[in-house]
């Protein structure tokens, strides 16, 4: 059986992080999202898979080839991006007869993926969530779906339209019907409720893990959730005089030097230069020919490939992006004096991103002086210079000087 995966989009939400890579090329637990899509495909019995891509589709083309862990990958290009049906037109000449359809941004545990594509009918996945202002809100009738309402301000229930389909190959006949939507797009939505309108029946089908990466901020639960299954294991070298508690998992190449205290679960790639005592706490990732130095201490984060933070620094509940360096005494705070809420400003809005305690979003190529300090919920594009002992608070637009 087939899966077709969207991965075309940049994913603006997710900026900076995703000036420089597709946001399904993101990483969590080391890994990007992609990659443990395809992971849990392959194990629910998916042996191809069709990656529709776009914006910086030779970083996706690059990482998987034409064959990943046993699954058959072949491309289709949706250039530009105009929406999910569009994205599923641009695949129409590599589908069979059934496929699986979702999107390359959430990660599906594989249990309830065998169970979708075990399904004769046409299904779609669904799930109760908190916000269900945030997505396509699902009514049904007897089981099977009868209306999908977009975002809408006063949600009739919290269960919602999960993005993951199977369909038959019939279903290219109402992508023809498909018109733009208000928002300028082709929705995948606008066809299903086409086919509704002519008969076709849609079974809805209850998801128990999903963990969609809608902000920079969810990468942090995601990388919780995926380091938690992870075993530790060492293969590179631990000093005498290092302790490492838990499952942490130290990759090829990469020193563990005395003094070094780090609590899993904790996962650390090849080639890194850890310690001489430094503090390592749980839920953090840190990527290939990364330096964390002396009196560093680390919790809750995601750190990507070649970024250094090497001297007296905090950095807690953040995402960092790849080759940025923190002079020495870098402080990243990340809770409000008053412990309310932290809001980010995404897409020239603030959005409350309902975590008490978050640091900052950091893109690539960043360098902040010795003693600068970063305030929380803070982000900062890529490029930027934070000069010695001063602050970087709320948007940072790329290449600014902080002075």
């Amino acid at each position: 059986m087939q899966a077709v995966i969207l991965s075309a989009g940049e994913g603006t939400r997710m900026r900076p992080l995703s000036f420089t890579r597709p946001k399904v090329m993101l990483p969590v637990a080391n890994k990007p999202i992609l990659h443990h899509l395809i992971d849990n495909l392959s194990k629910a019995g998916i042996e191809e898979v069709i990656l529709v891509v776009g914006y910086r589709e030779k970083t996706i083309r690059d990482y998987f080839g034409t064959e990943f862990n046993g699954v058959r990958v072949r491309y289709a290009r949706q250039n530009p991006q105009l929406g999910t049906a569009h994205a599923l037109k641009s695949a129409r000449h590599l589908l069979g007869d059934r496929f699986l359809m979702l999107n390359g941004d959430a990660i599906v545990d594989f249990g309830d993926l065998k169970r979708l594509i075990k399904e004769e009918n046409n299904v779609i996945a669904v799930k109760r969530v908190e916000n269900p202002w945030d997505y396509g809100v699902v009514v049904l009738e007897d089981g099977y779906v009868s209306k999908i309402i977009e975002k809408p301000k006063k949600p009739v229930s919290n269960l919602i339209n999960a993005g993951i389909y199977v369909f038959s190959g019939k279903i290219a006949e109402y992508l023809d019907m498909t018109r733009l939507s208000a928002r300028g797009e082709y929705e995948i939505t606008d066809t299903i409720s086409i086919a509704v309108k002519d008969g076709v029946r849609f079974k809805a089908i209850a998801i128990g893990e999903w963990i969609d990466v809608g902000y920079p901020w969810d990468m942090l639960e995601a990388n919780r959730i995926m380091l938690e299954r992870c075993e530790g294991g060492v293969e590179g070298e631990v000093e005498e005089g290092a302790i490492l508690r838990g499952k942490v998992m130290v990759g090829e190449g990469t020193l563990i030097r005395a003094g070094s205290y780090i609590i899993g679960p904790v996962m650390i790639g090849s080639n890194c230069e850890i310690g001489p005592n430094c503090y390592i706490r749980p839920y953090t990732s840190i990527g290939d020919d990364c330096h964390i130095g002396s009196s560093v201490e680390i919790k809750n984060s995601i750190i990507m490939n070649r970024t250094k933070i090497p001297h007296h620094n905090y950095v807690g509940d953040s995402v960092i992006g790849e080759n940025c360096n923190l002079g020495a005494g870098t402080k990243i705070a990340n809770l409000r004096l008053d412990e309310k809420s932290i809001a980010v400003h995404i897409k020239n809005r603030m959005i409350d991103t309902g975590r008490k305690k978050l640091g900052a979003i950091i893109g690539d190529d960043v360098k902040t002086g010795i003693n600068a300090c970063i305030n929380v919920g803070s982000l900062i594009g890529n490029g930027v210079y934070i000069g010695p002992g001063a602050v970087a608070d709320g948007y940072v637009e790329p290449y600014s000087r902080v002075y």
